[in-house]
């Protein structure tokens, strides 16, 4: 018997069917990739099997009532519990039992007159003893330090990649037979990925997941399948392999709508030729042209592509930015140490970096809005600079999609020609309808598709791209990337999507730790292949060391923590956590387009600011790394 067992599933919310007769078959073992276009229905599916909405028609059977664990795309807000707690609310009430038992065993008061403390710890140890609840203690300790959790650490003050964290253990806690999991890797930086899709790999589960990151596809799926107009396909191998056989079944699809279409069309004609025809019409040819008139209107055509343009305007002069041997500190500490490079017209330059690194003051540097300590800085003539903001601060929530994109207006000026606006808004597939609705209702894709259509409405010859790819289902992204790749100005992407940058980019600046900013041609893949490899230190007498393939030194295997490194290793979690709280607040700040021309003076401090952040945490993670690695 499958793991699970979908059939004839459909969910409408009003208008179309989002899911019309889907069927599934998921084998224990197998990690099942779901792909569709933004809005096709994937996040409904998920929940329609996690059992958060009851499905109008259909059925869903899993092996043995087997477990089954949901991971949602959005971080839920106004979570104050502990990191414990929050993870053992994956157990049911036995898990809010142990966090009830564990945060009145922390905290006892001074005083307990009257009993009331000493009756409730009491009362949850025997609802304990009576439920077997002991054994899941260790069982949520063990998830928690292999995940690098801090069980003290409330909530709501830990990072977005912590929190996915806090999730995901309590997602797993319960030990799952099948495990949901809706956009994992949205806005974890590529560490936090290769971490994720490691984690996933060891885990050994059942997995379902959705994600539009091709190369955690690639690596983690050993299946896909496809939501398209309500209707769920499977297709085997890998993504590449999908995308192949998928455009080869939508051409034989067209043909038959084409030829259909051609059918139903002379049969129309022959229904309207007038008295001749009545005479002889064959009223089974009429019962037939009628039911070609209900297929037809029971068909939905595929979904629009996005026809974004590029407006190049003026072209920048041959050299766009020089900078050498540039330094920038503070307090006698460097930040970005001895950096020189020469940015051309035309190239596409990708950086790369943990979250924390330093990328937006580098992005700044670049730009000249923040000056360096030493060294020199040159920007080319005729720079006009369009910035795509991953914190989408440039959109206004309140304002509708029409007022963000014209601001009042009815005509727009595309390429140097008239447009309306919603005309022009069709190309990036808002309706009329969405066309007037205020941006808070939009998804994540549809607010990174307006941003790109108001980005694109202004000339401009270099283009600097913070975290574009988020959100953006596998089509758009394809055509980002050939209208990038085709752009004749300047691009500066920042992203952790891998397939992205080895599509678009021609060399990437990577922070290497200790203000190092290393250039190597290529994209992402071809930094893997060009980046150091640690090796060990041979001596004149080690002729042995000296022929074997270089490789990172392992930790030495009797060596084992001390006190104090414990103490420090358990402390740097928290600390972590509260280094990349300040460093999100601190981008937020920096984000601001108007914060420079308002204040040099404070934009000037908040840089400052970031970068010593950034430092601070490059430091924290390297030094949890080498304790994690003697630990284990």
């Amino acid at each position: 018997m499958a793991l699970l067992t979908v059939s004839g599933l459909r969910v409408k919310f009003g208008g179309p069917w989002i899911l019309e007769g889907v069927n599934l078959v998921v084998q224990r073992g197998e990690r099942v990739s779901l792909v569709g276009r933004n809005g096709a229905g994937k996040s409904t599916l998920m929940k329609v099997i996690a059992g958060s909405i009851l499905p109008d028609e259909g059925t869903i059977s899993l092996e043995n009532n087997a477990c089954v664990a949901y991971l949602e795309q959005t971080i839920p807000e106004h979570i104050d519990k502990r990191v414990f707690h929050v993870v053992a609310q994956g157990l049911g009430p036995v898990g809010d039992l142990l966090a009830r038992h564990r945060e009145l065993s922390a905290h006892p008061p001074d005083t307990d007159k009257d009993g009331e403390w000493l009756t409730q710890l009491t009362h949850i140890q025997q609802e304990l003893d009576a439920c077997g609840g002991w054994k899941f203690v260790e069982q949520v300790e063990t998830l928690l330090t292999r995940m690098g959790l801090q069980e003290d650490r409330t909530f709501h003050t830990l990072s977005g990649g912590f929190k996915r964290r806090v999730l995901l253990a309590r997602a797993l806690v319960n030990k799952p037979d099948l495990l949901l999991l809706d956009e994992p890797t949205n806005h974890l930086d590529i560490h936090g990925i290769e971490w994720l899709e490691t984690f996933l790999l060891s885990w050994g589960g059942t997995l379902l997941f959705i994600s539009h990151d091709r190369t955690c596809i690639n690596r983690l799926a050993t299946r896909i399948i496809d939501l398209d107009r309500g209707v769920l396909s499977s297709w085997p191998g890998n993504l590449d392999d999908y995308i192949r056989l998928k455009e080869a079944a939508l051409e034989i699809q067209e043909r038959a709508f084409d030829k259909f279409d051609r059918k139903l069309a002379q049969e129309e004609g022959w229904i309207r030729q007038g008295i001749k025809a009545r005479r002889t019409r064959n009223e089974g040819r009429v019962r037939a042209l009628e039911a070609l008139r209900r297929e037809r209107a029971q068909r939905r055509n595929t979904v629009g592509q996005v026809l974004m343009h590029l407006n190049e305007g003026e072209r920048s002069g041959k050299l766009v930015v020089e900078v050498e041997n540039i330094q920038f500190g503070y307090q006698n500490q460097l930040y970005i140490r001895n950096f020189s490079t020469q940015i051309m017209r035309g190239d596409k330059i990708g950086i790369i970096g943990p979250n924390g690194s330093g990328k937006t003051t580098l992005l700044n540097l670049l730009l000249g809005r923040l000056p360096p300590d030493q060294g020199q800085l040159r920007l080319g003539t005729r720079l006009s600079v369009a910035y795509f903001d991953q914190m989408r601060g440039e959109l206004e929530l309140e304002k509708t999609v029409i007022d963000n994109v014209a601001n009042g207006r009815q005509q727009l000026t595309v390429d140097g020609k008239s447009r309306h606006v919603i005309s022009y808004l069709k190309d990036f597939l808002f309706t009329p309808e969405a066309a007037i609705s205020p941006v808070k209702v939009l998804s994540g894709g549809e607010r990174n598709r307006l941003l790109l259509a108001k980005l694109f409405l202004e000339p401009a010859n270099m283009l600097v791209l913070d975290e574009p790819t988020n959100d953006l289902d596998m089509e758009t992204l394809e055509l980002l990337e050939f209208l990038l790749v085709s752009y004749s100005g300047t691009v500066l992407v920042v992203s952790h999507d891998r397939a992205f940058l080895n599509n678009v980019v021609t060399q990437v600046l990577v922070f290497e730790g200790d203000g190092r900013i290393a250039e190597y041609v290529g994209g992402y893949d071809d930094w893997v292949r060009q980046r150091p490899v640690l090796q060990p230190i041979a001596t004149k007498t080690d002729t042995r060391k000296k022929t074997e393939k270089s490789r990172p030194l392992p930790p030495e295997k009797n060596k084992r923590l001390g006190y104090k490194e414990r103490l420090t290793l358990e402390a740097l979690p928290g600390k972590i956590e509260a280094l990349e709280i300040d460093l999100a607040e601190l981008q937020k700040k920096l984000s601001d387009p108007s914060l420079y021309q308002k204040n040099t003076t404070d934009f000037n401090t908040i840089s400052i600011r970031l970068d010593e952040t950034e430092k601070a945490l490059q430091a924290a993670y390297e030094q949890w790394q080498q304790l994690e690695l003697l630990a284990n």
